[in-house]
């Protein structure tokens, strides 16, 4: 929307009427001795209608009374007096003004009814225009400079606008956000529209004293702005603009209004998501707490009580049963801890340049402390390059993928643990040869307290208890924290595989070190 402050030229100012006043009165003069005079008083006639079409109707009333008495002056007998010989003729004076008058009068009202009509057609547009930029606004406050560029085209006059920031915002807040100059007792009634939700100024029936108008942007029951346009005594088309104006002004109030109530629907949803979330966690790890502790508790007070009465093979079956829910206790602890760092906004990770080599060998020495740790096969590309990443949380993945595929796979059968480059990513694999993932569940399964179908365990699998339901759905979100994807891929000849793609990135050579001067 442009804004033109300079009101068009009057249309007496055009040249095409007095171009057309000068064009007949020269075929007039050219035709007089071929036409009779009634002739010459319809080109007469003809040219006031044309003048007409540019001219407001008292020149135009005007111009046409001039050019009879100068046809009469010129063309009825006796010529170049303004005496008139016949009775016709002066008839035919009368009526030639008579229908100069009416027949202009007809056009200008034409012309008037055609210049409303185009106002009526520029203010659908403009209203069209500005409902579809604010429907597409994701802030429909930082329109409100193209709100004060529709008034100031509509009004052709200073205008100024108030946005509150927020419902509940009063207009005097560092937030409100104000576009267009307003002196200090404008401001004020900017500010006392905002409070009543009502039009004041002149013609609105509140403060009709006043020189200037404020109209408010209003939403649903609530009023989120005003609007000032100055002297709006004084505007020409004043009274049938204002609803105009008003219009294009609860059109913003609208939008405001619907997006503050969509952005604290999603605030309120996403809390409602958080609180339902924690108290699933906080339920899950409650649950899952149990077990592992139970067996702790009882190995643990069979080695305090009877310690006496076990053989040295008993006594070693217990410690070992406590160091392995406690390992347990503390993979749920991580996980817990972690899915609940990652959920959170802007999320720093501790990132360094680290070798996959060196990560793997880390990730695999713990996996080989375990009963069944010897399945585990690791094998990393050769000339492998560092990879941007936080190491802990790369292991904890790594640590959670070989756990799934050890706890889910037949005993005896081997899980793969690889790394390779597949063009500019590095690619963190681990396989196993179970029953698979059926693919309804292969998204499911990276959902927060999903299992997997366990209609699809094989009976060769032996039973081993579960965990909370949170260890892939932290494999992905440290995938995605790092700017990767985890995905499953199943395997032709059986079996899961899960593959961690990690962008790889340039290693940005270290600066030199300034030496003594």
């Amino acid at each position: 929307m442009q804004n033109n402050l300079n009101p068009p030229a009057p249309r007496w100012h055009s040249p095409w009427p007095w171009l057309t006043w000068l064009v007949g009165w020269a075929l007039m003069l050219a035709l007089d001795r071929h036409l009779d005079l009634a002739n010459l008083a319809m080109l007469l006639m003809l040219t006031s209608v044309v003048a007409s079409l540019w001219l407001p109707g008292g020149i135009s009333a005007a111009a046409s009374a001039a050019g009879v008495m100068v046809f009469n002056w010129a063309f009825v007998p006796p010529r170049f007096t303004f005496t008139v010989e016949l009775h016709q003729h002066t008839l035919l004076l009368l009526a030639m003004l008579v229908a100069n008058w009416i027949i202009s009068g007809l056009m200008i009202r034409q012309r008037q009814l055609a210049d409303a009509a185009r106002q009526v057609a520029e203010r659908e547009a403009r209203l069209r225009s500005w409902g579809d930029t604010l429907r597409d606004a994701a802030d429909p406050a930082a329109h409100a400079s193209a709100l004060h560029a529709a008034l100031a085209e509509a009004t052709q006059a200073p205008v100024a606008v108030s946005v509150l920031r927020g419902l509940g915002a009063q207009p005097e807040d560092d937030s409100t956000l104000h576009v267009g100059n307003a002196n200090d007792e404008q401001r004020a009634g900017l500010a006392l529209c905002i409070r009543d939700g009502r039009a004041m100024g002149s013609g609105t029936g509140r403060y009709d004293e006043l020189p200037d108008g404020y109209l408010p942007l209003r939403g649903r029951g609530v009023t989120l702005g005003a609007a000032l346009v100055c002297d709006m005594a004084t505007l020409r088309h004043g009274p049938e603009l204002r609803p105009h104006l008003q219009a294009l002004c609860d059109q913003m109030g609208s939008a405001l209004h619907r997006s503050l109530i969509t952005a604290q629907a999603q605030r309120s949803r996403e809390q409602a998501q958080l609180q339902a979330t924690r108290n699933a966690l906080l339920a899950a790890i409650s649950h899952d707490y149990r077990t592992p502790l139970a067996t702790i508790m009882g190995a643990a007070s069979a080695l305090h009580d009877q310690a006496d009465k076990l053989d040295a093979d008993q006594r070693r079956r217990l410690a070992g049963g406590i160091v392995e829910e406690a390992e347990r206790l503390s993979r749920l602890t991580d996980n817990t801890l972690q899915l609940a760092r990652l959920d959170a906004p802007s999320v720093q990770l501790r990132c360094d340049w680290e070798s996959a080599e060196e990560i793997v060998g880390a990730v695999l020495r713990r996996a080989r402390r375990r009963p069944d740790g010897a399945r585990v096969k690791a094998w990393v590309e050769p000339d492998m390059p560092l990879l941007w990443c936080d190491p802990m949380l790369v292991s904890q993945l790594l640590d959670n993928l070989l756990d799934n595929a050890l706890k889910y796979s037949p005993n005896g059968s081997p899980v793969e643990l690889q790394v390779r480059r597949q063009g500019g990513e590095a690619l963190l694999s681990v396989c196993d040869h179970g029953p698979g993932i059926a693919p309804a569940w292969r998204e499911r399964v990276f959902e927060v307290f999903q299992r997997g179908d366990e209609t699809r365990r094989s009976p060769s699998v032996e039973a081993r208890r579960e965990g909370a339901g949170v260890g892939l759905a932290v494999c992905r979100a440290i995938a995605r924290a790092h700017g990767g994807e985890l995905r499953l891929q199943a395997r032709a000849h059986g079996g899961s595989c899960f593959e961690c793609a990690l962008p790889l990135r340039e290693l940005q050579p270290t600066p030199p070190e300034e030496g003594p001067p």
